[in-house]
């Protein structure tokens, strides 16, 4: 059992937002598993499904950015699912633009879904796969984060999400180690 976790913020006004990238990630995936996470579960959007031999599920916490690790832990208690078997998606304001990143583990780096997480968890001992935001020029990193991507940020946000998912599918599969020489 695989848990893919993707950050965002419920509803129609953060729907395209900077801090919503960890949801794009989800919807491209599960379109390219040919899954829908449309139920409702773990406080969350859901679904799951057997994709060669894995139980994967993907989940987007509907309990806003802050309280994720809410959803999160429901999840992982109710499948059992080892930390080493969940993977957290979130968007990074000190990586450029249309990067990623993926660990194995370690700091939340300021992030309050991921801290959220880890607290609810007692460990940081998750995989989370980051992807690049930068960070503001000028004004608060807070307006920036629920703010939309500029024209042209679509193609490298586009390009990233594809990265995303092509690392996750890697980390299904081949595992954290083979992710991490791929794609870091």
């Amino acid at each position: 059992m695989k848990i893919i976790v993707g950050l965002g913020n419920p509803g129609e006004k953060y729907l395209k937002t900077r801090h919503n990238l960890g949801f794009m990630v989800i919807d491209r995936l599960a379109q390219q598993l040919e899954m829908e996470c449309s139920r409702k579960k773990f406080q969350s959007l859901f679904c799951k499904k057997s994709v060669e031999q894995e139980k994967i599920v993907l989940l987007k916490p509907q309990t806003f950015m802050n309280l994720s690790g809410i959803a999160v832990k429901e999840a992982v208690d109710m499948y059992k699912c080892s930390l080493q078997d969940l993977v957290v998606i979130c968007d990074d304001l000190d990586m450029p633009p249309g990067k990623i990143r993926i660990r194995r583990s370690g700091g939340c780096g300021g992030h309050r879904g991921l801290e959220s997480i880890a607290d609810r968890l007692g460990s940081t001992d998750f995989s989370r796969l980051r992807v690049g935001i930068g960070r503001p020029a000028n004004g608060d990193p807070s307006d920036y984060v629920l703010s939309a991507f500029s024209k042209e940020e679509e193609l490298l946000k586009e390009e990233a999400i594809e990265d995303a998912c092509q690392a996750l599918k890697t980390w299904m599969f081949e595992g954290v180690e083979a992710c991490m020489n791929k794609f870091n």
